[in-house]
């Protein structure tokens, strides 16, 4: 067997060289960066340049917080305000575990957030806080985050948008508070921010990070998410190393799969993965994508591709060992015996096209072996 294939970046990507050569050199920074003595002042000195290089290189004019991750930052947006908390059906599950009592808006046409419950939704009661994310991270459907923007400020609400699986990839959306992780793009992981417009949005709780997080900050860590973060943008992957574009990538390889007759149930009819289910989407991450094999539990798919030396997931790696029907997926209507035999792949940028063509053909040996034969 080959080099194992590494095909789930949407749980985590490798670091970039840029950022493992700049931590190694930071780590060499370790001192506080609270402390007033000049080592101290040295270290708060490298932490404020990490957090303007993050900024700019992400085009942001307002404040960042350091957190350690994705989940803090939303835990900090939802948990540190007193609006009423309105949320995408399709919202990672952070979101729910922050605001237990958020009220769902649910998909309407195109697989979008329906702008006819949202502003149901606005009229309803006081001014919310809105969580619409921008890339989903089980099926790579985007929402039109800044389609939803006017709707929600003439309301007085706040727009907050998780960018976890978006932000390097794609231009940060239009929201008032934005949700980055640095491990999702080549930085270390720990480490992520809470982009926010005006911190008088929040309620500060002491401590560090403006007051509005405890903890001494991580400065390697920092300096590594700037690093990565610099370097998503020179190298603006759209591409994989070997040139072959990732959006499109299913036209590119996958033409194959959705040739497929689904002889179960349904003899001589067309069948076609649950990524093609989302065709119809305005918005599609070409990172990320959610593949149906029928009659193969997704459980028994992720054994044999691991076998084969190929690392996939299903569904969000946070949540994947439930072995319980995915909630995103019915939320974007695929059905449970659908969804129960749906893997996620994912993409980065250390993948290659010769990558990509192995998962393919160990996933069509894999569906003729289980009776889905080919067109």
């Amino acid at each position: 067997m080959g080099p194992r294939i590494y095909l789930d970046h949407a749980a985590t990507t490798p670091i970039v060289p840029e950022a493992r050569a700049e931590m190694a050199d930071a780590l060499m920074k370790w001192h506080n960066p609270n402390s007033p003595h000049a080592e101290g002042r040295a270290s708060r000195a490298a932490l404020e340049e990490a957090r303007a290089r993050i900024k700019r290189a992400f085009g942001w004019n307002g404040e960042l917080i350091f957190t350690s991750g994705a989940s803090e930052a939303l835990e900090i947006a939802l948990g540190r305000t007193d609006r009423r908390v309105l949320a995408s059906a399709v919202e990672h599950e952070a979101v729910f575990r922050a605001a237990p009592d958020a009220r769902l808006l649910p998909l309407g046409p195109k697989a979008q957030v329906s702008l006819e419950a949202l502003d149901r939704e606005l009229r309803a009661g006081p001014p919310p806080l809105v969580a619409i994310q921008h890339v989903n991270s089980e099926t790579g459907v985007g929402q039109p985050v800044g389609s939803y923007a006017q709707a929600v400020r003439a309301a007085g609400g706040l727009l907050l948008s998780d960018c976890s699986q978006s932000a390097g990839k794609a231009p940060l959306p239009d929201a008032d508070l934005i949700v980055v992780s640095a491990h999702k793009l080549g930085g270390p992981p720990g480490i992520g921010a809470l982009l926010v417009r005006d911190l008088g949005m929040l309620r500060a709780i002491g401590g560090q990070e403006f007051g509005y997080r405890a903890g001494t900050q991580n400065v390697p860590a920092a300096l590594g998410f700037a690093a990565a973060t610099e370097a998503f943008q020179i190298r603006k992957p759209t591409r994989f190393p070997d040139g072959l574009p990732m959006v499109g990538w299913l036209d590119e390889l996958g033409h194959s799969i959705l040739d497929i007759d689904y002889p179960i149930g349904q003899a001589g009819g067309k069948w076609q993965p649950a990524s093609t289910s989302f065709e119809d989407a305005p918005s599609h991450a070409g990172w990320i994508a959610a593949l149906t094999m029928p009659g193969v539990s997704a459980h028994a798919q992720l054994i044999r591709f691991d076998a084969a030396g190929i690392a996939l997931s299903a569904g969000s790696a946070c949540s994947s060992g439930a072995l319980k029907p995915s909630r995103v997926l019915s939320a974007f209507g695929v059905p449970d015996d659908e969804a129960a035999c749906t893997i996620r792949v994912s993409f980065g940028w250390s993948t290659t096209a010769a990558d990509i063509a192995t998962f393919f053909t160990t996933w069509l040996d894999m569906a003729a072996g289980a009776g889905v034969r080919a067109a």
